[in-house]
């Protein structure tokens, strides 16, 4: 018996690190936990801790290098896809 993953869009809520790893934001949940930990990162204008629930409308404020994104949550994934597909997660 195979698991396939739920297509983006099925799921209710997801970890804020796992969606900035499967949106490819960052190359590891571990660089994404570490941003997130180390306030690069604001769910509404809010600090908020890895494990944090994302939902579609959520607004996040991404602080990387330089440059500061917002972005809008448009659709949900856990699992981590090509970049055409993370690009249709956030606008």
């Amino acid at each position: 018996m195979t698991h396939s993953p739920p297509p983006p869009g099925t799921v209710q809520r997801v970890r804020l690190d796992k969606w900035l790893w499967a949106a490819r934001f960052f190359r590891t949940r571990s660089l994404a936990q570490a941003a997130v930990d180390g306030g690069k990162v604001h769910v509404d204008g809010l600090r908020v801790k890895p494990a944090h629930a994302v939902r579609v409308g959520n607004r996040l404020e991404v602080r990387s290098g330089h440059a500061d994104v917002e972005i809008l949550i448009i659709a949900l994934s856990e699992t981590r896809g090509s970049a055409a597909v993370a690009q249709t997660l956030y606008r």
